[in-house]
């Protein structure tokens, strides 16, 4: 276990009063700023540092981040220099710009991401060194705000192979070992190397972050974890919110968003925030990486943004109650991997469009920082859950399977499902949370009102089952779809002797694989849905309404437990509609089945590219729209009230605002405050 120091309240109160505009990432009920990344690194000089920090002062971006390489600090001896690095937090002080120090020990120089295992003690000692000499060398300056103590945890699942790791999974294992066999004397699998890593991020975490409060005690400690899509099983964010004093994430189109087509960006920017909200709880987050510019050769998929992504990208974010932005990178690095790209600046050091669009977008916040300090999503109650053990048990079943032919049996069906849902609700402007099952609130005494979707997470850990249960007795809608609670969290079929099926409303008699998707009709809709992979046939109990059957199959149950109710679809609808491309019966059948409160802003009808995102701060609404799509939209507004006036805080288009009607142009973001 490791221990973090707590700071004397004097120093914590010393590192707020030094911080001037930009505490908005230690408080939740300060301005947002947007920033960007300044690469250091030899061969720059002294003035063109200095340069790139007035860029950021008069482009209104107070904010950056730098990487604090121990390979540019000390020398083949052991001879340590920081004056490369002097130069840049001298810059912040001269011109009013906050730094975030990103520690980065000595790595290979084409190491991009930096290492997230210790290979050794004496390198985890090495590391101790690093951080006693950086953060004590650079703690004296006004113009440090905080630390980031490991660039982009997570590893895509791999443990690493070296002694250090070797030995502390050992240990783990020797107190943490499962059984072999469950209850009912069924062997299973241990997970032991996911449990594991969950459990090392968080003790590295923890363990960089008080090595750095010994030094620097009361100074904010930030991280951003990266490739949420793919990697959110290993973080424990609940766990981090007790050393951290903010969390954020990378958002790169170029490397995370894989899941997503490039008309989809801005809606994969929003996904990612909503699970960095959920996960940051009580504590405030930012975007600690957006792609700022160009990438060549690194990357999965190579683009420019253009000024109006980066916009959409900036006012999602921001409406996702994030207190700020910053772009990776404000100057392009000139060697090593990345060489050339991701830069807001051209080679002249000349801000480019984005750079342009982006220092609007700061404007407009700060403009109307009143409102964007106290800001708060305005929400439906809507909530999708994912289960980081449905994300174990889909990879370790499928066991290195590709079927390039099946997506349902690829590795993040479950994910793109939830995506799905999420997608299919906002074309119709329906605001949804995104949580891991462990993050959501079981303990109320009463739900109504509430929706919990359960979209294809396979795997349901018993520890859940009494929960969900409660959920929906004390008044919530739960709507579960495709193989949702096929398995326990040890990949233990529970079909034979089915936990839910008193709440779901019957069991499972089978599920009938597909391999061509096909149609899903539902009794109440005239248009029939989407469908892959699996279709699950119902054997229902006595108080289970049908809604879907086929011939004299059932598909589908409506089923009242308690004060709530359950939608039970066991076939992928949400996977379905994402295959076909076509959210629109989803959003409908979703529309016509969520139980939303009528205060709810929504759009009046379903429009597939539209964005919207609604914050309220006390009573004034803030409306984010943007739209995807390759014509002008006119969209009408649900759940304002008749006596509110929109005024027009941000377009960069021809948008125009007449009562509760919006007119959007394409690829345009328009915000609007409702007073």
């Amino acid at each position: 276990m490791f221990r973090l120091h707590k700071a004397p309240l004097v120093s914590l109160l010393q590192v707020m009063a030094c911080s001037c505009m930009v505490f908005g990432q230690v408080h939740r009920d300060e301005r947002p700023v947007i920033g960007a990344e300044i690469f250091i690194e030899p061969g720059q000089t002294r003035a063109e540092i200095d340069g790139w920090f007035r860029t950021l002062k008069e482009s209104g971006m107070p904010l950056t981040r730098i990487r604090m390489f121990e390979r540019y600090m000390k020398d083949s001896a052991g001879n340590w220099d920081f004056q490369l690095f002097d130069w840049a937090f001298e810059s912040g002080e001269r011109h009013g710009i906050k730094i975030y120090g990103n520690l980065f020990p000595d790595t290979p120089f084409d190491d991009v991401g930096g290492f997230k295992f210790p290979r050794t003690d004496q390198h985890l000692a090495e590391i101790a060194d690093y951080i006693e000499r950086t953060v004590t060398h650079f703690r004296r300056y006004r113009s440090l705000y905080g630390w980031v103590p490991v660039n982009e945890p997570g590893v895509g699942g791999k443990l690493d192979q070296h002694p250090f790791t070797e030995r502390r999974f050992s240990e783990w294992k020797a107190t943490h070992q499962p059984a072999t066999y469950d209850a009912n004397g069924f062997e299973h699998f241990d997970f032991a190397q996911e449990k594991f890593l969950l459990h090392h991020n968080s003790w590295f975490l923890g363990w960089l972050t008080n090595e750095i409060h010994r030094h620097d005690p009361g100074r904010p400690v930030h991280v951003n974890n990266h490739d949420l899509f793919r990697n959110v099983a290993e973080y424990d964010f609940p766990a981090w919110r007790e050393f951290l004093t903010s969390l954020g994430g990378s958002a790169h189109a170029s490397w995370h968003f894989g899941y997503f087509k490039p008309s989809q960006y801005a809606l994969a920017v929003d996904a990612n925030s909503e699970i960095i909200r959920s996960g940051a709880g009580t504590i405030p987050w930012l975007m600690t990486e957006l792609q700022g510019g160009n990438n060549t050769y690194s990357g999965y998929d190579p683009l420019c943004p253009t000024p109006e992504e980066i916009a959409q990208w900036l006012w999602v974010t921001t409406a996702g109650e994030s207190k700020g932005s910053i772009f990776w990178c404000l100057n392009p690095r000139l060697s090593g991997i990345e060489a050339g790209e991701w830069a807001l600046l051209d080679f002249q050091d000349r801000p480019t469009d984005r750079m342009r669009s982006a220092s609007a977008v700061a404007k407009a916040i700060d403009d109307h920082g009143d409102f964007f300090a106290k800001a708060r999503v305005l929400e439906s109650g809507v909530n999708l859950l994912y289960i980081r053990e449905s994300m174990w048990v889909e990879k370790k079943l499928l066991n290195g399977i590709q079927d390039d032919h099946n997506v349902a049996r690829q590795p993040g069906a479950g994910m793109k499902s939830l995506l799905a849902y999420h997608e299919a609700l906002m074309q119709g402007g329906m605001q949804s949370n995104i949580q891991e099952i462990g993050e959501f609130d079981f303990s109320k005494a009463n739900y109504k009102g509430s929706v919990v979707i359960l979209p294809h997470q396979i795997a349901i850990p018993g520890r859940y089952r009494q929960s969900i249960k409660d959920f929906v007795n004390k008044g919530g809608q739960l709507i579960v779809d495709g193989l949702t609670g096929f398995y326990d969290e040890n990949a233990i079929t529970v079909m034979r002797d089915f936990p839910f099926a008193d709440v779901f409303g019957g069991e499972i008699k089978e599920f009938r694989f597909r391999k061509e998707s096909f149609r899903y009709g539902m009794h109440q809709q005239a248009d029939s849905l989407d469908a892959t992979g699996w279709m699950g046939l119902i054997l229902p109990g006595p108080a289970a309404q049908t809604i879907a059957s086929e011939g004299d199959g059932i598909l589908g149950v409506k089923t009242a437990f308690g004060t709530g109710e359950v939608i039970w679809i066991p076939t992928l609808l949400g996977l379905g509609a994402r295959i076909a491309d076509d959210l629109k019966p989803l959003g409908l059948f979703l529309e016509n089945t969520v139980k939303i409160p009528e205060t709810s802003v929504r759009f009046a009808g379903h429009h597939p590219g539209m964005l919207l995102k609604t914050m309220q701060n006390g009573n004034d609404l803030g409306t984010v729209l943007v739209n995807k799509g390759t014509s002008v939209t006119q969209v009408r507004l649900e759940g304002l009230d008749k006596e509110r006036k929109g005024k027009v805080i941000f377009k960069n288009k021809g948008g125009k605002v007449d009562g509760s009607w919006i007119s959007v142009d394409p690829e345009e973001t328009i915000v609007v405050l409702w007073q």
